[in-house]
């Protein structure tokens, strides 16, 4: 078979055209297709070639409580407004998947459904609500297959039914009662539950297993390599660990940080990203306005692939006001304010500020074509 060098304005040309699915299968071809697909430009440009939807779905609580969902992008300068105004109720966003789907509630009670749906196709489906019992503490999703669509949602909640009034007395030895066992050992259950697209239905997992002296970082999860991550951090032992889960294999693990991360500021930023694919954790020092990239490879090792210099960004956009939030493309993060979102460019240090307006809730990477899907099976 022929092999051909395409230069990489070539290949720029040639995958800038192609569409969103054959653009993603192209990343494992090579090193070089991968790493032009995730630059800032080039993204941009297929968005506007493939009508490809590619940005920040923003979610904002403005006068009277009105909650507004809007697209920022850095193509306009102005955020496209209620992208999800085909619901049937204004709803809060929980989760998003692949950059496609979007996972909704329209409340906070615990009996409350969920809305699945592609933003760009205006398509959505009920998901049932879980078990009433327990509060959510964490959900997630994860697409597991395309074609025909396949993804699962995990949620974590309280294992304790709040129904019920504990009532602890802490000068008392602990007995080898069952309901005292949790306690006396410093162990912390987490309800699981997994909803399944292929059953359309919910159906409890094993418990996780924490201690009572590890907390949830107040980040976004992320979804890398076929897992669901969470960032924990541990005030007994003063230090963070990456838990992870695999949806298909149902198994949780547990990944030390970098030891140069132990013991540091409390006034520095550590938030995991997905990073060109990979789970990838970012660390900013307030001191220096140094920010350290990480990636974990295959082996579980970190690895720190950059540091990135913030000082001129820092002088445009006072850092911590402005929360790095995650990475838009391999050259440019995205922050976010109060009220306002930005993405800058560390190679050109180039700042596009983009005012939202009202109280910034959230924000998810969006990225996905405007193809039918099937969301729920027949």
């Amino acid at each position: 078979m022929a092999s051909y060098d395409f230069s990489a304005d070539i290949l720029f040309e040639i995958l800038s055209r192609a569409d969103l699915k054959t653009m993603k299968k192209c990343r494992v071809l090579s090193k070089e297709c991968k790493d032009l697909t995730y630059e800032s430009n080039f993204m941009r440009l297929h968005s506007q070639r493939t009508s490809t939807m590619v940005g920040y779905l923003v979610q904002s609580s403005r006068l009277f409580g009105q909650l507004t969902s809007d697209l920022v992008s850095g193509l306009d300068p102005k955020p496209t407004q209620d992208l999800l105004n085909f619901l049937p109720q204004p709803a809060w966003i929980v989760a998003t998947v692949n950059g496609c789907l979007v996972l909704c509630t329209p409340g906070k009670r615990r009996d409350d459904p969920f809305y699945i749906c592609k933003p760009t196709t205006q398509q959505w489906e009920v998901v049932p609500s879980p078990n009433p019992r327990f509060w959510t503490a964490k959900i997630s999703m994860l697409v597991l297959g395309s074609n025909p669509l396949w993804f699962k949602i995990v949620r974590l909640s309280d294992s304790r039914d709040d129904t019920i009034d504990l009532e602890l007395d802490l000068d008392s030895e602990c007995s080898n009662e069952e309901d005292n066992f949790n306690v006396c050992s410093n162990e912390k259950s987490w309800h699981c539950e997994i909803f399944d697209s292929k059953s359309w239905e919910w159906r409890q997992s094993d418990d996780l297993k924490l201690t009572h002296n590890d907390y949830f970082e107040c980040n976004q999860d992320v979804s890398a390599c076929g897992a669901l991550h969470w960032l924990v951090f541990n005030d007994k032992q003063d230090k963070y660990t990456m838990l992870s889960f695999d949806v298909d294999k149902e198994e949780w693990a547990m990944t030390s940080l970098p030891d140069s991360l132990r013991g540091n500021d409390y006034c520095d930023q550590i938030t995991p990203v997905s990073c060109e694919g990979k789970l990838g954790l970012i660390h900013l020092r307030q001191e220096t306005k140094m920010l350290d990239v990480w990636i974990l490879n295959y082996e579980k090792i970190w690895i720190r692939k950059h540091t990135i210099n913030l000082k001129s960004l820092h002088e445009k956009v006072p850092l911590p006001r402005s929360r790095i939030h995650s990475f838009y493309g391999v050259d440019t993060l995205f922050m976010v304010d109060v009220g306002s979102v930005s993405f800058y460019n560390f190679r050109t240090r180039k700042l596009n500020r983009i005012r939202v307006g009202g109280w910034i809730k959230s924000a998810y990477f969006i990225q996905t074509d405007s193809e039918l899907v099937k969301l729920k099976p027949e």
